[in-house]
């Protein structure tokens, strides 16, 4: 619509923005009336119009099987259209239309903002199935005229109400007619079932639809003023009122078909098992949260013993050997923490990234600098929890035997995304500027406890692959190329 307002006609953004407006809820107003709309735009000479939006009735046939969206007529070939533009009035005068075999009664409806006739709305009401009317039907006609009449004022759509149509009651979820003094003139069938549903043991016609909402929805002490305002429809609101027994979503919408309120019109919609199933899904997330945080607990607690196990060992080798296990543990535990924040089984990667570096550069503190380059972005936790693993044994690998003692270095670590959209990889360098590789050293069979696990874990549980090489000209570079779900 954007494409061809702007295209076209000599709109403004402003009116472009009502035009959207009314188009989001216009669906209302074709299920209501049984009937297509088209909206038509005259063009930036005036001697066309131009077809930039369309919707068809979920409540009745429709009157055009193909897409008119961007369709061009000249002016008079329409004789309908050109009065509502230039009277500013709605037009049902003329005879049916034949189209296809098919009788259509095409009506034409002003749309206005601010005084001005921004465009005409086409209502084409497919006639092959007409029959006498239910109670049901009539009321929907009758709040469609009134809908009608307030677009041709131009006091609807409600200036700062945009609804979410995919959250928000339609029609054929349940309606509710009031008059003016908020009671109810007809509900219908799945209306009168959702209030029953709430716990209403009667009928609703004749009753107060505000003070019955109020009296429904769990409280002590008097009826809640404010929630019987609102449910008698005296201004545009949407909200939900949960009972003992269920849960309904309402949307009131004031009838003001000639600048005067003569009622509303109430949408609402049994939300009673979705609002069940939210809660659920809520439950398991929190208890999935719960279980991370009381796994990084238990490493941490595994980590604190490992450590002062190690205090008490007089064998140098045998306290390294703890100090790895509890920057492997504590590797695992890092991961847990992030998970449990979130509320999804993905985690950004950098910031574990940097925990690990940051930890593991405790080993040689203000000797040797470890930094990180690029963004391994986000993972799935079946990825994050291996990986994090396999960072801590390459970065320790690198500290212990590729610098001396005494001896200053670097390492740096750098992660790029790539692959396809639906395909992704991840490459991890990781490069030191130490003593470089042993003679023949072969990383594939080197028996090194840390390059076991870091094997395993990048081909057998991640399905990478992992590489040794000596750098360019110092060092070593370790090479890990892992697929990874493409970010979203």
């Amino acid at each position: 619509m954007n494409d061809l307002v702007r295209q076209h006609t000599a709109l403004s953004e402003s009116d472009l923005e009502w035009l959207h407006l009314l188009v989001s809820e216009w669906q209302l107003l074709s299920d209501l009336s049984f009937a297509d709309l088209v909206l038509w735009v005259p063009t930036r000479d005036g001697t066309r119009y131009v077809s930039v939006a369309q919707m068809r009735p979920n409540t009745g046939p429709t009157s055009y099987q193909d897409d008119m969206v961007g369709h061009l007529v000249p002016r008079g070939r329409r004789p309908l259209l050109d009065v509502a533009l230039d009277e500013g009035r709605i037009v049902r005068e003329g005879d049916p239309e034949w189209r296809e075999e098919v009788p259509v009664r095409v009506e034409s409806i002003p749309v206005r903002r601010e005084g001005r006739v921004l465009g005409v709305i086409a209502r084409n009401t497919n006639l092959l199935t007409v029959r006498t009317p239910s109670r049901l039907e009539l009321t929907y006609l009758q709040s469609a005229s009134d809908l009608a009449q307030m677009i041709a004022a131009g006091s609807f759509p409600f200036p700062g109400q945009q609804v979410d149509m995919d959250a928000s009651p339609r029609v054929g979820d349940g309606l509710i007619r009031l008059d003016a003094d908020g009671i109810v003139q007809y509900a219908s069938p799945n209306g009168l079932s959702a209030y029953h549903r709430l716990g209403l043991a009667s009928d609703l016609v004749g009753h107060h639809l505000g003070t019955t909402t109020a009296e429904l929805a769990p409280s002590r002490g008097p009826v809640d003023e404010a929630l019987a305002k609102v449910a008698s429809g005296y201004a545009p609101r949407e909200f939900e009122v949960e009972g003992d027994t269920g849960v309904i979503q309402l949307r009131a919408i004031p009838l003001k078909p000639k600048g005067v309120r003569i009622g509303s019109l109430v949408l609402l919609r049994d939300v009673t098992e979705l609002r069940r199933r939210e809660r659920e899904l809520i439950t398991k997330d929190a208890t999935i949260r719960e279980i991370h945080h009381r796994v990084k607990n238990n490493l941490q607690t595994v980590a604190a013993l490992l450590r002062l196990q190690s205090r008490r060992m007089d064998s140098e080798t045998g306290r390294e050997a703890l100090n790895e296990a509890v920057r492997r543990v504590g590797s695992i535990a890092i991961v847990h923490e992030t998970l449990s924040q979130n509320l999804d089984e993905r985690v950004e990667f950098d910031e574990i990234a940097d925990r690990v570096i940051a930890m593991v550069a405790e080993i040689s503190p203000g000797k040797v600098t470890c930094r990180r380059t690029g963004r391994f972005g986000i993972l799935d936790a079946e990825v994050a929890t291996p990986l994090s693993m396999v960072l801590t044994e390459v970065l320790q690998n690198a500290l212990e035997h590729a610098f001396s003692v005494a001896e200053h270095g670097t390492v740096e670590v750098s992660a790029v995304r790539g692959g396809s959209p639906t395909e992704g990889r991840l490459l991890i360098t990781v490069q030191d500027d130490g003593r470089g590789l042993p003679e023949g050293f072969d990383p594939r069979k080197a028996g090194n406890l840390g390059l076991q696990i870091v094997r395993t874990l990048v081909e057998g549980e991640l399905g990478g692959t992992f590489d040794m090489v000596p750098g360019p000209e110092r060092g070593t570079h370790v090479v890990l190329d892992l697929p990874v779900r493409a970010e979203k």
